[in-house]
């Protein structure tokens, strides 16, 4: 058989298969779902995308083992903290790592994992980056999350596969981070609405959060912020 006899009758299989799909209560692995149309399904699941800005410049300009540093502190950082709000990694891709959220808490925990992101960005790894060099070269990163309806699937050949996650929030949390790093932190009206009045305020009772439309994605409301908040 040739492979494109392998692909034809994959194809042919997976589109005329009914699928089977159980609720969630935990973030699945790809050994917890067959390779056939199984899927879990997610009611709510906010999904958080941490990404290194400017990626392209930096391994152009700067050496190898710099770009490297870059992206294993950057990757580091936001990964430990994903951990630590209750997420879950589910995929690294280059210069960005997405996390899933799930729990009762799920859109404050993940607003309150960015906060702590651009934290550790500005305050914790750049300060060590420049004690380490002398450079200008300042880290830059965009922070997305959507919450929606979410199911987990898994993708690709025996011996080499991993799980899809579809549902809009997949989709939109990341291409919530291609918008401008000026503004670290990237939400979605369905995030913001729901955040208590602790994630919406700054130290001195202001509100944080700037109102956008976003006109990549018909105009929709979309909320920013430059604010941290501090950990140990």
């Amino acid at each position: 058989m040739t492979i494109a006899d392998d692909i034809r009758d994959n194809s042919s299989t997976t589109f005329r298969t009914n699928w089977i799909v159980r609720e969630g209560t935990t973030v699945p692995a790809p050994a917890d779902l067959r390779l056939s149309n199984d899927a879990v399904h997610f009611k709510t699941a906010t999904i958080l995308y941490a990404d290194l800005d400017g990626s392209t410049n930096l391994v152009e300009k700067k050496t190898w083992q710099f770009a490297g540093e870059v992206y294993k502190t950057f990757l580091y950082a936001t990964s430990r903290l994903i951990r630590k709000h209750g997420g879950t990694i589910v995929s690294y891709d280059g210069d960005r790592v997405m996390g899933i959220f799930i729990s009762d808490r799920q859109r404050n925990t993940a607003v309150s994992c960015a906060l702590e992101i651009n934290y550790a960005i500005k305050g914790i790894v750049q300060q060590q980056l420049n004690k380490q060099y002398t450079s200008d070269f300042k880290i830059r990163h965009v922070v997305g999350i959507d919450t929606s309806e979410i199911r987990a699937s898994r993708t690709g050949v025996r011996g080499d596969n991993d799980i899809v996650w579809i549902g809009n929030a997949a989709n939109l949390a990341a291409k919530l981070t291609a918008l401008s790093a000026d503004q670290p932190i990237w939400i979605t009206k369905r995030v913001h609405s729901y955040l208590d009045e602790a994630q919406k305020k700054g130290p001195q009772g202001e509100n944080i959060w700037k109102s956008w439309n976003w006109s990549q994605h018909d105009n929709e409301e979309i909320w920013s912020t430059t604010y941290w908040r501090t950990f140990t």
